[in-house]
Protein backbone atom coordinates (compact mmCIF):
# COMPACT_ATOMS: atom_id res chain seq x y z
CA UNK A 1 0.00 0.00 0.00
CA UNK A 2 1.65 2.80 -1.06
CA UNK A 3 -0.75 6.17 0.38
CA UNK A 4 1.97 9.34 -0.50
CA UNK A 5 -0.04 11.88 -2.07
CA UNK A 6 0.95 12.30 -6.07
CA UNK A 7 1.40 15.01 -8.34
CA UNK A 8 -2.45 14.56 -9.32
CA UNK A 9 -3.42 14.21 -5.83
CA UNK A 10 -1.95 17.46 -4.67
CA UNK A 11 -3.77 19.06 -7.57
CA UNK A 12 -7.08 17.59 -6.57
CA UNK A 13 -6.20 19.58 -3.13
CA UNK A 14 -5.89 22.60 -4.73
CA UNK A 15 -9.02 22.23 -6.67
CA UNK A 16 -10.69 21.42 -3.62
CA UNK A 17 -9.39 24.74 -1.22
CA UNK A 18 -10.36 26.44 -3.73
CA UNK A 19 -13.96 25.20 -4.16
CA UNK A 20 -14.14 25.25 -0.21
CA UNK A 21 -12.73 28.80 -0.09
CA UNK A 22 -15.41 30.09 -2.46
CA UNK A 23 -18.08 28.00 -1.55
CA UNK A 24 -18.12 28.25 2.38
CA UNK A 25 -18.04 32.23 2.01
CA UNK A 26 -22.04 31.75 0.66
CA UNK A 27 -22.86 29.50 3.22
CA UNK A 28 -25.86 30.85 6.04
CA UNK A 29 -25.26 30.42 10.01
CA UNK A 30 -25.83 26.74 11.19
CA UNK A 31 -29.26 26.68 12.62
CA UNK A 32 -29.99 26.41 16.43
CA UNK A 33 -29.60 22.67 17.61
CA UNK A 34 -32.96 22.65 18.25
CA UNK A 35 -34.44 23.94 15.00
CA UNK A 36 -35.22 20.34 13.16
CA UNK A 37 -36.40 21.70 10.09
CA UNK A 38 -33.78 24.01 9.58
CA UNK A 39 -31.04 21.68 10.23
CA UNK A 40 -32.45 19.41 7.98
CA UNK A 41 -32.41 22.04 5.26
CA UNK A 42 -28.94 23.16 6.29
CA UNK A 43 -27.06 20.14 6.24
CA UNK A 44 -28.83 18.74 2.99
CA UNK A 45 -28.11 22.09 0.96
CA UNK A 46 -24.74 20.99 2.07
CA UNK A 47 -25.22 17.64 0.21
CA UNK A 48 -26.64 19.30 -2.35
CA UNK A 49 -23.77 21.61 -2.58
CA UNK A 50 -21.19 18.61 -2.95
CA UNK A 51 -23.16 16.56 -4.95
CA UNK A 52 -23.83 19.50 -7.98
CA UNK A 53 -19.81 20.16 -7.34
CA UNK A 54 -18.36 16.27 -8.32
CA UNK A 55 -17.58 15.82 -4.43
CA UNK A 56 -20.71 13.37 -3.29
CA UNK A 57 -20.31 10.34 -2.59
CA UNK A 58 -16.48 10.29 -3.40
CA UNK A 59 -15.72 6.81 -2.96
CA UNK A 60 -18.92 5.44 -4.58
CA UNK A 61 -18.98 3.75 -7.97
CA UNK A 62 -19.53 6.23 -10.81
CA UNK A 63 -22.36 3.23 -11.60
CA UNK A 64 -23.87 4.70 -8.57
CA UNK A 65 -23.62 8.22 -9.55
CA UNK A 66 -19.93 8.15 -7.04
CA UNK A 67 -16.93 10.03 -8.27
CA UNK A 68 -14.90 6.32 -7.34
CA UNK A 69 -12.30 8.47 -5.81
CA UNK A 70 -9.20 7.02 -5.19
CA UNK A 71 -8.44 6.50 -1.46
CA UNK A 72 -5.52 8.95 -1.49
CA UNK A 73 -8.29 11.55 -2.64
CA UNK A 74 -10.51 10.51 -0.23
CA UNK A 75 -8.56 10.90 2.83
CA UNK A 76 -7.52 14.66 1.02
CA UNK A 77 -11.21 15.66 0.86
CA UNK A 78 -11.37 14.74 4.49
CA UNK A 79 -8.34 16.72 5.73
CA UNK A 80 -9.16 19.58 3.88
CA UNK A 81 -13.24 19.54 4.52
CA UNK A 82 -11.72 19.13 8.57
CA UNK A 83 -9.35 22.55 7.48
CA UNK A 84 -11.61 24.73 6.19
CA UNK A 85 -13.88 23.87 8.83
CA UNK A 86 -16.77 22.90 6.21
CA UNK A 87 -20.28 21.32 7.52
CA UNK A 88 -19.87 17.74 8.41
CA UNK A 89 -22.80 15.39 6.72
CA UNK A 90 -24.79 16.15 9.60
CA UNK A 91 -28.54 14.34 8.92
CA UNK A 92 -27.09 12.41 6.38
CA UNK A 93 -24.95 10.46 7.92
CA UNK A 94 -26.85 7.02 8.14
CA UNK A 95 -27.47 7.92 4.59
CA UNK A 96 -24.17 8.41 3.02
CA UNK A 97 -21.79 6.45 5.60
CA UNK A 98 -24.23 3.40 6.37
CA UNK A 99 -26.66 2.51 4.48
CA UNK A 100 -26.02 3.72 0.92
CA UNK A 101 -22.37 1.54 1.09
CA UNK A 102 -24.92 -1.07 2.44
CA UNK A 103 -27.04 -0.27 -0.52
CA UNK A 104 -24.16 -0.31 -2.93
CA UNK A 105 -22.62 -3.94 -1.82
CA UNK A 106 -26.33 -6.29 -1.18
CA UNK A 107 -29.37 -4.02 -2.99
CA UNK A 108 -30.81 -4.76 -6.29
CA UNK A 109 -30.31 -2.93 -8.69
CA UNK A 110 -33.93 -1.40 -9.01
CA UNK A 111 -33.44 -0.75 -5.01
CA UNK A 112 -30.11 0.93 -6.03
CA UNK A 113 -31.89 3.23 -8.52
CA UNK A 114 -34.48 4.33 -6.65
CA UNK A 115 -32.60 4.90 -3.50
CA UNK A 116 -29.06 5.96 -4.09
CA UNK A 117 -29.11 9.19 -6.08
CA UNK A 118 -31.56 10.90 -3.85
CA UNK A 119 -28.79 9.86 -0.73
CA UNK A 120 -25.83 11.74 -2.87
CA UNK A 121 -28.27 14.82 -3.80
CA UNK A 122 -29.67 15.08 -0.07
CA UNK A 123 -33.23 14.48 -1.71
CA UNK A 124 -33.73 11.78 1.49
CA UNK A 125 -32.47 11.78 5.04
CA UNK A 126 -32.04 8.01 6.87
CA UNK A 127 -31.74 6.81 10.07
CA UNK A 128 -30.94 3.63 11.50
CA UNK A 129 -33.22 1.48 13.41
CA UNK A 130 -31.27 -1.61 14.55
CA UNK A 131 -30.99 -1.33 18.74
CA UNK A 132 -33.75 -1.53 20.81
CA UNK A 133 -34.63 -1.41 24.64
CA UNK A 134 -33.70 -5.01 25.35
CA UNK A 135 -31.01 -5.67 22.56
CA UNK A 136 -28.16 -2.70 22.15
CA UNK A 137 -25.08 -4.54 22.64
CA UNK A 138 -26.42 -8.07 21.75
CA UNK A 139 -28.48 -7.09 18.95
CA UNK A 140 -28.86 -10.48 17.39
CA UNK A 141 -31.53 -10.37 20.35
CA UNK A 142 -34.05 -8.05 19.25
CA UNK A 143 -37.91 -8.65 19.16
CA UNK A 144 -39.04 -6.17 16.38
CA UNK A 145 -41.53 -8.84 14.55
CA UNK A 146 -42.51 -8.38 10.99
CA UNK A 147 -44.93 -11.12 9.61
CA UNK A 148 -45.65 -11.47 5.81
CA UNK A 149 -48.72 -10.75 5.18
CA UNK A 150 -48.85 -11.14 0.88
CA UNK A 151 -46.66 -8.72 -0.30
CA UNK A 152 -45.85 -6.59 2.51
CA UNK A 153 -44.48 -7.52 6.20
CA UNK A 154 -46.80 -6.23 9.14
CA UNK A 155 -43.98 -4.80 12.14
CA UNK A 156 -44.54 -4.30 15.35
CA UNK A 157 -42.29 -3.52 18.37
CA UNK A 158 -40.07 -0.67 19.18
CA UNK A 159 -36.63 0.86 18.42
CA UNK A 160 -34.37 3.29 20.49
CA UNK A 161 -31.75 5.86 19.53
CA UNK A 162 -32.36 6.12 16.21
CA UNK A 163 -30.29 8.87 15.30
CA UNK A 164 -32.38 12.15 13.33
CA UNK A 165 -35.57 9.94 12.90
CA UNK A 166 -37.23 12.81 13.65
CA UNK A 167 -35.79 14.52 10.11
CA UNK A 168 -35.79 10.78 7.93
CA UNK A 169 -37.40 9.90 5.19
CA UNK A 170 -36.09 5.72 5.17
CA UNK A 171 -35.23 3.74 8.15
CA UNK A 172 -32.97 1.05 7.74
CA UNK A 173 -34.68 -1.35 9.62
CA UNK A 174 -33.75 -5.09 11.54
CA UNK A 175 -36.76 -6.59 12.28
CA UNK A 176 -36.89 -10.90 13.01
CA UNK A 177 -39.31 -12.64 10.80
CA UNK A 178 -38.65 -16.23 12.05
CA UNK A 179 -38.84 -16.40 15.70
CA UNK A 180 -37.61 -19.93 15.82
CA UNK A 181 -35.14 -20.12 14.30
CA UNK A 182 -31.78 -19.52 16.24
CA UNK A 183 -31.35 -15.69 16.50
CA UNK A 184 -29.22 -14.68 14.10
CA UNK A 185 -30.72 -16.58 11.66
CA UNK A 186 -34.09 -15.16 12.03
CA UNK A 187 -33.17 -11.68 11.34
CA UNK A 188 -34.37 -9.80 7.77
CA UNK A 189 -33.45 -5.84 6.80
CA UNK A 190 -36.06 -3.68 5.67
CA UNK A 191 -35.68 -0.34 3.65
CA UNK A 192 -38.83 1.09 6.23
CA UNK A 193 -40.66 4.32 4.92
CA UNK A 194 -40.77 6.55 7.80
CA UNK A 195 -44.01 8.15 6.32
CA UNK A 196 -45.81 4.66 7.11
CA UNK A 197 -48.94 4.78 8.86
CA UNK A 198 -48.24 3.24 12.50
CA UNK A 199 -45.09 4.99 13.49
CA UNK A 200 -44.46 7.40 16.17
CA UNK A 201 -41.14 9.05 17.15
CA UNK A 202 -40.20 10.41 20.31
CA UNK A 203 -37.29 12.40 20.68
CA UNK A 204 -34.37 11.72 23.13
CA UNK A 205 -32.63 14.90 24.98
CA UNK A 206 -29.24 14.49 25.33
CA UNK A 207 -26.77 15.84 28.04
CA UNK A 208 -25.29 18.39 25.76
CA UNK A 209 -29.18 19.98 25.09
CA UNK A 210 -29.69 18.32 21.77
CA UNK A 211 -31.79 15.35 20.92
CA UNK A 212 -30.49 13.91 18.09
CA UNK A 213 -31.58 10.44 19.19
CA UNK A 214 -35.15 9.05 19.41
CA UNK A 215 -37.37 6.21 19.93
CA UNK A 216 -39.40 4.92 17.22
CA UNK A 217 -42.66 3.08 18.01
CA UNK A 218 -43.75 0.68 15.21
CA UNK A 219 -47.33 -0.46 15.62
CA UNK A 220 -49.08 -2.74 12.51
CA UNK A 221 -46.49 -1.13 10.10
CA UNK A 222 -46.52 -2.09 6.90
CA UNK A 223 -43.47 -2.22 4.51
CA UNK A 224 -43.34 -3.57 1.10
CA UNK A 225 -41.61 -7.14 0.50
CA UNK A 226 -39.99 -5.22 -2.56
CA UNK A 227 -38.23 -3.04 0.20
CA UNK A 228 -36.52 -5.77 1.91
CA UNK A 229 -32.65 -5.76 1.06
CA UNK A 230 -31.09 -9.47 0.46
CA UNK A 231 -33.13 -12.75 1.44
CA UNK A 232 -35.62 -13.43 4.30
CA UNK A 233 -33.89 -14.16 7.47
CA UNK A 234 -30.63 -12.82 5.84
CA UNK A 235 -30.53 -9.79 7.56
CA UNK A 236 -27.64 -10.41 10.02
CA UNK A 237 -25.20 -11.14 7.05
CA UNK A 238 -26.04 -8.07 5.30
CA UNK A 239 -25.91 -6.44 8.95
CA UNK A 240 -22.21 -7.12 9.45
CA UNK A 241 -21.98 -5.14 6.41
CA UNK A 242 -23.34 -2.01 7.83
CA UNK A 243 -21.48 -2.69 10.58
CA UNK A 244 -18.03 -2.83 8.74
CA UNK A 245 -18.71 0.64 7.43
CA UNK A 246 -20.23 1.64 10.65
CA UNK A 247 -17.56 0.95 12.92
CA UNK A 248 -14.79 1.46 10.28
CA UNK A 249 -15.13 4.12 7.77
CA UNK A 250 -18.07 6.28 8.83
CA UNK A 251 -15.37 7.13 11.60
CA UNK A 252 -12.93 8.66 9.55
CA UNK A 253 -14.24 12.39 9.59
CA UNK A 254 -14.09 12.06 13.05
CA UNK A 255 -10.86 10.63 13.53
CA UNK A 256 -9.66 13.75 10.98
CA UNK A 257 -11.67 15.81 13.67
CA UNK A 258 -9.84 14.19 16.60
CA UNK A 259 -6.77 15.67 15.46
CA UNK A 260 -7.51 18.93 14.68
CA UNK A 261 -8.97 19.15 18.39
CA UNK A 262 -6.07 17.39 19.63
CA UNK A 263 -4.02 20.66 18.34
CA UNK A 264 -6.44 23.30 19.51
CA UNK A 265 -5.83 21.55 22.68
CA UNK A 266 -1.95 22.58 22.76
CA UNK A 267 -2.84 25.86 21.98
CA UNK A 268 -5.56 26.62 24.27
CA UNK A 269 -3.52 24.68 26.92
CA UNK A 270 -0.86 27.36 26.75
CA UNK A 271 -3.67 30.23 27.59
CA UNK A 272 -5.24 28.33 30.06
CA UNK A 273 -3.67 29.90 33.41
CA UNK A 274 -2.21 27.95 36.35
CA UNK A 275 -1.11 29.44 39.28
CA UNK A 276 1.96 31.58 37.83
CA UNK A 277 2.12 29.93 34.50
CA UNK A 278 -0.50 28.33 32.14
CA UNK A 279 -1.22 24.36 31.80
CA UNK A 280 1.14 24.04 29.18
CA UNK A 281 3.29 24.27 32.17
CA UNK A 282 2.43 20.88 33.70
CA UNK A 283 4.78 17.77 32.13
CA UNK A 284 1.72 15.96 32.65
CA UNK A 285 -0.38 17.76 30.53
CA UNK A 286 2.13 17.75 27.67
CA UNK A 287 3.62 13.95 28.08
CA UNK A 288 -1.00 12.72 27.80
CA UNK A 289 -1.65 14.95 25.17
CA UNK A 290 1.70 13.59 23.27
CA UNK A 291 0.56 10.16 23.94
CA UNK A 292 -2.83 11.19 22.59
CA UNK A 293 -1.39 12.43 19.44
CA UNK A 294 0.37 9.73 18.63
CA UNK A 295 -2.48 7.23 19.41
CA UNK A 296 -4.47 9.46 16.51
CA UNK A 297 -1.59 9.35 14.34
CA UNK A 298 -1.44 5.39 14.68
CA UNK A 299 -5.12 5.05 13.54
CA UNK A 300 -5.02 7.61 10.68
CA UNK A 301 -2.60 4.96 9.53
CA UNK A 302 -5.11 2.84 10.17
CA UNK A 303 -7.98 4.31 8.43
CA UNK A 304 -5.49 4.62 5.50
CA UNK A 305 -4.95 0.92 5.43
CA UNK A 306 -9.22 0.35 5.85
CA UNK A 307 -10.12 3.13 3.01
CA UNK A 308 -7.51 1.18 0.98
CA UNK A 309 -9.43 -2.20 1.27
CA UNK A 310 -12.62 -0.94 1.22
CA UNK A 311 -11.65 0.29 -2.57
CA UNK A 312 -10.47 -2.47 -3.21
CA UNK A 313 -12.69 -5.12 -1.89
CA UNK A 314 -15.85 -3.13 -0.90
CA UNK A 315 -15.48 -4.07 2.61
CA UNK A 316 -12.81 -2.23 5.09
CA UNK A 317 -11.93 -5.68 6.70
CA UNK A 318 -10.79 -6.98 9.86
CA UNK A 319 -9.31 -3.07 10.81
CA UNK A 320 -12.94 -1.57 10.63
CA UNK A 321 -13.05 -4.03 13.71
CA UNK A 322 -10.87 -2.53 15.93
CA UNK A 323 -10.55 1.22 14.91
CA UNK A 324 -13.65 2.10 16.51
CA UNK A 325 -12.50 0.38 19.88
CA UNK A 326 -9.01 2.41 19.73
CA UNK A 327 -10.86 5.79 18.47
CA UNK A 328 -13.44 5.78 20.67
CA UNK A 329 -11.55 5.08 24.14
CA UNK A 330 -8.65 7.61 22.98
CA UNK A 331 -11.41 10.54 21.62
CA UNK A 332 -12.51 9.97 25.45
CA UNK A 333 -9.05 10.56 27.15
CA UNK A 334 -8.62 13.50 25.09
CA UNK A 335 -12.13 14.88 26.24
CA UNK A 336 -11.17 13.88 30.21
CA UNK A 337 -7.76 15.68 29.28
CA UNK A 338 -9.11 18.98 27.81
CA UNK A 339 -11.24 19.22 31.11
CA UNK A 340 -8.95 19.31 33.13
CA UNK A 341 -7.03 21.68 31.32
CA UNK A 342 -9.71 23.88 30.95
CA UNK A 343 -10.22 23.63 34.56
CA UNK A 344 -13.37 26.64 36.04
CA UNK A 345 -14.05 27.28 32.46
CA UNK A 346 -15.24 23.52 31.61
CA UNK A 347 -18.14 24.13 34.43
CA UNK A 348 -20.29 25.89 31.73
CA UNK A 349 -20.87 26.84 28.48
CA UNK A 350 -20.62 29.97 27.11
CA UNK A 351 -17.93 30.66 29.67
CA UNK A 352 -15.77 34.23 29.12
CA UNK A 353 -12.65 32.35 30.90
CA UNK A 354 -11.38 31.42 27.88
CA UNK A 355 -12.28 31.74 24.66
CA UNK A 356 -12.36 28.16 22.52
CA UNK A 357 -13.47 26.20 25.60
CA UNK A 358 -16.93 25.62 24.45
CA UNK A 359 -16.19 23.46 21.28
CA UNK A 360 -13.94 20.86 23.90
CA UNK A 361 -16.62 21.04 26.07
CA UNK A 362 -19.48 19.83 24.46
CA UNK A 363 -17.01 17.64 22.81
CA UNK A 364 -16.52 16.31 25.99
CA UNK A 365 -19.94 15.44 26.25
CA UNK A 366 -20.66 14.08 23.29
CA UNK A 367 -17.31 11.13 23.52
CA UNK A 368 -19.43 9.60 26.71
CA UNK A 369 -21.47 7.67 24.12
CA UNK A 370 -18.41 6.83 21.93
CA UNK A 371 -17.43 4.12 23.91
CA UNK A 372 -21.27 2.29 24.15
CA UNK A 373 -22.71 3.64 20.50
CA UNK A 374 -22.12 1.29 17.49
CA UNK A 375 -21.17 -1.54 20.09
CA UNK A 376 -19.73 -1.12 23.61
CA UNK A 377 -16.14 -1.59 23.94
CA UNK A 378 -17.01 -4.61 25.58
CA UNK A 379 -18.73 -6.07 22.36
CA UNK A 380 -15.70 -4.67 20.36
CA UNK A 381 -13.17 -6.52 22.55
CA UNK A 382 -14.67 -9.74 22.02
CA UNK A 383 -15.30 -9.71 17.94
CA UNK A 384 -11.88 -8.80 17.65
CA UNK A 385 -11.06 -11.87 19.79
CA UNK A 386 -13.36 -14.53 17.96
CA UNK A 387 -13.40 -12.85 14.82
CA UNK A 388 -9.59 -11.67 14.28
CA UNK A 389 -7.69 -13.47 16.60
CA UNK A 390 -9.78 -16.68 16.11
CA UNK A 391 -10.09 -16.95 20.06
CA UNK A 392 -13.12 -19.19 21.22
CA UNK A 393 -16.51 -17.87 22.34
CA UNK A 394 -16.88 -18.12 26.27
Amino acid sequence: MDLRYTDADEAFRAELRSWLESTLQDLPAPPARDDWAERRRYDTDWQRRLHDAGYAGLNWPERVGGRAASPSEQLIFLEETTRARAPYVGVNFVGTLHAGPTLIAEASEEQQERYLPSILRGDEVWCQGFSEPTAGSDLASLRTKAVRDGDEYVVNGQKIWCSFAQVADFCELLVRTDPEAKKQAGITWLILPMDSPGIEIRPIDTVAGSSEFAEVFLGDVRVPVANRVGDENDGWRITQVTFSFERGTAFVSELVDARRLANELAVLARRAPRMEGSAWDDATVRRELGHIVAELDALWALTKRNVSQAERTGSPGPGSMMIKLAYSEARQRLGELSLRVLDRAALAFSDDLLSGADELLEERLRTLALTIAAGTSQIQRNIIAERVLGLPRK
